[in-house]
């Protein structure tokens, strides 16, 4: 398995381990977020700390959990991105559209001011 998932009270963490999001491991994490969705997660921190390169495929994972979230009225915080990876994001403008968070921890807060309770 290529992402640590972590389910604390109304947000699962998803934690990437790889070290390029790219075709090769993009299904997975795609796979990953449709089935927290349907299992009622519309909360996700997915972090990037450990990814130092994201391809178009990466990208799309990360859209769809972004509109996974976003359709079933909750919230979907990318944070850890790497340099590289930031700036993809930036180039493609995404960073207008997805909520972004510099740590795990930023991410967590973020949530928190958004009322969303983690954990218990």
């Amino acid at each position: 398995m290529n992402y640590i998932i972590e389910n604390p009270e109304n947000c699962s963490i998803i934690t990437s381990k790889v070290d390029k999001l790219d075709a090769t491991n993009a299904t997975e994490l795609k796979s990953e977020l449709v089935q927290l969705n349907k299992n009622g997660v519309n909360n996700i921190i997915l972090d990037l700390a450990n990814t130092k390169y994201c391809d178009s495929s990466g990208l799309s994972s990360i859209l769809i959990g972004n509109r996974l979230c976003k359709d079933s009225s909750g919230y979907f915080v990318l944070c850890g991105l790497q340099p590289t990876v930031a700036k993809l994001i930036s180039i493609a403008q995404l960073d207008r559209v997805l909520m972004i968070e510099e740590s795990r921890d930023a991410a967590v807060d973020k949530l928190a001011a958004l009322n969303v309770k983690i954990g218990s």
